[in-house]
Parts: C-alpha cells; structure tokens; sequence
C-alpha cells in the first residue's frame, strides 16, 4: 500500500516541452523520446494524410507550407519552448530555402526557435567540422539525389552514396540492414556517414558503427534530437562523436 510520504509533494516537476511537427508516416517517436532527458516531453503533432510512396512528391507534399503551418498551430496552446521539423526528405527537397522556410514557418506559428532535420544537419557537420561525407538513405535514387544536391548547396562534398530503393515501409527496416548500407557508403575519403530518413531505425548502431568505421556516424533522428535540446539549453546524452561534442561546447 502506497502512503501519502511516498511521493514529492512539490512533483512532479515542470516539463519542458519540445514541439516536433512530422510528416504523417512517422512510425519512430519512441526513437526520437530515447533521446530525451527526463526533464523533457515531446509533443507530436502530424501533417494530414495523402495516399503517396514515398518519392519526391511525397517529399514536396509534406513539406510545403501549407501542411507544416496548420500542424504546427495544432501545438500552440501547450506552449512548446522549441521545435524540430522530424522530417529529412521533407526539408532538402527544396534546397536549403525550403528547408528555412520551413523552420520559419514553425517558429512564426509558436512563437519559438525552430529547426528542421536537414537544417540540424548541417548544424551538426558544423560543429563536427566535417566537409567531406558519405550518405546512406533509405529512398529511391531520385530523392537521393536530392539529398546530395542540398548537401552541395550546404558546402558540403559527398564522397559516396549507398540507398535501399524503398517507397514504403521505411521503419521496418532491420538494424542489420542498415549497417551494411553505412558500411558501404563509407570510404577512407569520407569524414563521417550520415545516415538519412527519421523513420529508419539507428538508435543503437551509431556507436558500434563509429567504432569499427573510426569516425562520426550521424542519423537523422540523432541531429533532430540534438538540434532541438540545442534550443533548450541542453546537451544530447549518449556516448557517440556528437554527443560528445555537444557535451564539451556546453561546457
């Protein structure tokens, strides 16, 4: 039996809220909360539904204007301190402009700093000083292809690319899979691997990976996750190369 001492009366502590508007296909929230501090709640809100695979014009579909506003207004009223755009393919279809406009349009919405997958990327390369990567996606080559225009945009040089061909069902993809994938995009001339598409599961391979492959892996949850704690003052857990570095620059 539970007695009235065996909780805080002052709990159970003030959340702080990170907003993350998705696309409507997204199957890994439990990925992006591993992340999350305890201190920290995500609140998901979701694009509408379309009947599209996903391909360039699902891409373009998602991430146009007038389904990110709406989605994210749908957050308003609890007040999120920031907000992630969990979406790759959404935010590069459209260059770097488009994945801008659609930050802006979260944060005009909510009245707080936003930041998009793609755009949490480059922050990412950023603070690892990469210039030089390889890509893994899951997509078909046309959005791959993309993916790899954004990155020259960005600065950055892609060094090789590996994709899966798939339009459906990305989450079930298995860890094994995906592995193999970043082991053959790499090469000696690449810096890191970044690993594409927030509904492809790579929570627990980035370590391993960095490990044998001896150098930064980064994966699309992974930046979001880290962009959004970025904007509330907080540093990504784990021990992998950008949690690493996130941890020393906050302190």
């Amino acid at each position: 039996m539970t007695s009235a001492t065996d909780f805080d009366p002052e709990g159970p502590g003030v959340q702080r809220v990170l907003g993350v508007v998705s696309p409507y296909d997204m199957a890994l929230d439990r990925e992006l909360w591993r992340w999350m501090p305890e201190e920290v709640t995500l609140a998901f809100a979701r694009t509408p539904f379309h009947p599209l695979v996903v391909d360039a014009t699902m891409a373009a579909t998602i991430g146009d204007d007038e389904e990110i506003r709406p989605t994210a207004r749908c957050l308003k009223a609890i007040s999120p301190e920031a907000a992630v755009y969990a979406c790759t393919s959404g935010s590069f279809v459209n260059g770097v402009a488009g994945a801008a406009r659609i930050s802006q349009a979260i944060s005009e919405e909510l009245d707080a700093p936003a930041v998009s997958t793609s755009e949490a990327l480059i922050e990412a390369l950023d603070l690892l000083g990469i210039t030089r990567l390889a890509v893994a996606t899951p997509y078909l080559p046309e959005l791959t292809v993309r993916l790899e225009d954004f990155l020259a945009e960005g600065g950055r040089a892609v060094t090789g690319c590996e994709g899966l061909g798939l339009d459906k069902l990305i989450w079930h993809v298995p860890y094994r899979v995906t592995a193999d994938l970043v082991r053959r995009a790499d090469s000696p001339a690449a810096e890191a691997v970044f690993v594409a598409c927030t509904n492809l599961p790579t929570f627990e391979i980035i370590e391993p990976l960095e490990q044998e492959l001896g150098k930064p892996i980064v994966t699309a949850n992974q930046v979001t996750a880290w962009a959004g704690l970025r904007r509330l003052g907080l540093s990504l857990p784990g021990g992998a190369r950008l949690a690493e570095a996130s941890g020393s620059l906050a302190a």
